[in-house]
């Protein structure tokens, strides 16, 4: 479905018991919603399960960057607006578990809890050429080069040759580099760590035990940052930890879900 939501459309889809908690998903860089495809069955039946397209992305509006985390923060806010969600469970993934951190900090009211998977909160000035290249080929290129580079990070070798990754690289695909690039460019801008703190809602942060590019540290990072957090690592799972180890990562998520509900 789609909506106008902060001067954008954003394709979404709303589905689940109508009366159910909200929870709300936020996918990484270069997918589109369907990424969390396996964690709909274990949600959808006791919550209300909102995913949506991140501007520059599957069904989104793509337009002119670069784009800013406190953009991408507001067109959730103005997505929930427009929806008439007060509050919501926000679960993000890489680049929606850094949109997930800035609308924690902004709108803390409107969430009932956060879960951080395979993050971080800050890009090291280190890592910035490597997100150059990244945009200096999405703009000579386009997308092809950077799919099976991208596998490899995202998925252990084992795991590679699952059939679900090659929906993973059809995703990559087809991603338009122009969000691509607009997000890169939000991305490389990621300087949270020292105000994490101030989030004090009921959080859990989950990370792949192999994740290479948001590493275990920088999960641990966070959990030592936001006070009372738990912290999860999932043996076996790199980057896209929801869909190499989706049973672990699902049974994780409704534990947590369920212990914050009941204790709200």
């Amino acid at each position: 479905m789609k909506i106008k939501a902060n001067g954008i459309t954003m394709n979404y889809m709303l589905e689940g018991p109508p009366s159910a908690p909200v929870i709300t998903l936020s996918h990484s860089l270069a997918t589109d919603f369907t990424m969390w495809e396996p964690q709909m069955e274990a949600l959808k039946s006791r919550y209300r399960v909102l995913r949506y397209d991140t501007r520059g992305h599957g069904g989104s509006d793509v337009p002119e960057g670069p784009y800013s985390l406190d953009q991408l923060g507001e067109d959730v806010h103005a997505l929930l607006q427009v929806l008439k969600i007060k509050q919501t469970h926000f679960m993000g993934l890489s680049m929606g578990g850094m949109i997930a951190q800035v609308f924690a900090l902004k709108y803390p009211g409107m969430l009932r809890s956060l879960i951080l998977c395979d993050t971080m909160s800050q890009v090291a000035h280190q890592a910035k050429p490597i997100w150059d290249e990244r945009i200096m080929i999405a703009q000579t290129q386009g997308m092809e080069p950077h799919v099976e580079p991208t596998i490899e990070r995202w998925f252990t070798k084992p795991f590679q040759s699952s059939p679900v990754v090659d929906r993973v690289r059809a995703m990559i695909r087809a991603t338009t580099p122009k969000g691509y690039i607009g997000c890169s460019r939000a991305i490389m801008e990621l300087n949270l760590t020292e105000r994490l703190p101030a989030i004090r809602l009921p959080t859990l942060i989950i990370v792949g035990a192999d994740d290479p590019g948001t590493p275990v540290a920088a999960s641990q990072a966070i959990h030592d940052k936001i006070k009372g957090s738990k912290l999860i690592i999932l043996k076996s799972a790199a980057h896209l930890s929801n869909i190499e180890q989706a049973e672990p990562f699902n049974k994780a998520v409704i534990s947590f879900l369920s212990m914050v509900d009941k204790s709200s």
